[in-house]
């Protein structure tokens, strides 16, 4: 499993990598929040583990939680109770506070994992539109002879909602109940990001887009171009 680790401080950085790969997680580390989104955007990660002292926990969840549903947890330096049930609330799924014993790091990240691992995708069977390869259990997408790409959780939900629907326009408030929940926090300016971003993994020439046609005025459709 691929997870992000954001952490501001260099020894705590080695420590809380070494946690996470004792319970098996694969870790790409950075120091600067600004970074981690970029890197989030770019690869797609199945858990972030936040431990940045500068700014507020709450806000550092959000920034992530709009773009996906993985597991998030937070280290924080303050004990203040408001603090710390605002980064719940923003959509953390665990926060601990400094200091924190490595040990029961470990043994709590393993039990989070056990909670949160999502196995629905393995039961999926693989999509294809035209050269477009959508293989769920590893959430990843190939285009024709070039390498698999993989995709965020969000791009992954909203390209599988539009192979599955292939040839019929998608409503843009369907994709964003498909992809962020009925009670998520999407909205159509997210969505058009969200479109935007796939597009740049799977179309030759995301300015003239061939599979994820814009229907203006209503959504998206999915269609094979050698049809």
């Amino acid at each position: 499993m691929q997870a992000l680790l954001v952490c501001d401080d260099y020894d705590e950085s080695a420590i809380l990598s070494l946690a996470m790969q004792r319970v098996g997680l694969t870790v790409t580390a950075t120091q600067d929040i600004e970074r981690a989104s970029r890197l989030f955007a770019e690869h797609g990660y199945e858990f972030i583990l936040l431990a940045v002292r500068i700014g507020r926990p709450a806000d550092q969840v959000r920034r992530f939680r709009r773009e996906t549903e993985v597991p998030i947890v937070i280290i924080s330096n303050s004990s203040n109770e408001d603090v710390l049930c605002q980064a719940l609330d923003a959509g953390a799924d665990w926060v601990l506070t400094r200091p924190y014993s490595a040990r029961l790091l470990i043994m709590q990240l393993r039990a989070l994992l056990r909670r949160t691992k999502d196995t629905a995708f393995l039961r999926l069977p693989i999509l294809s539109v035209g050269q477009v390869r959508l293989d769920p259990s590893t959430r990843t997408v190939a285009v024709g002879e070039k390498p698999s790409r993989r995709l965020t959780p969000l791009e992954f939900r909203l390209l599988y909602t539009l192979m599955i629907h292939r040839g019929q326009t998608v409503p843009t408030l369907t994709l964003i109940e498909r992809v962020w929940g009925y009670e998520g926090e999407g909205s159509m300016e997210l969505a058009r990001g969200l479109v935007s971003r796939l597009r740049a993994k799977i179309e030759e020439n995301p300015k003239s887009p061939r599979y994820i046609l814009t229907v203006p005025g209503i959504g998206y459709m999915l269609t094979n171009p050698e049809e």
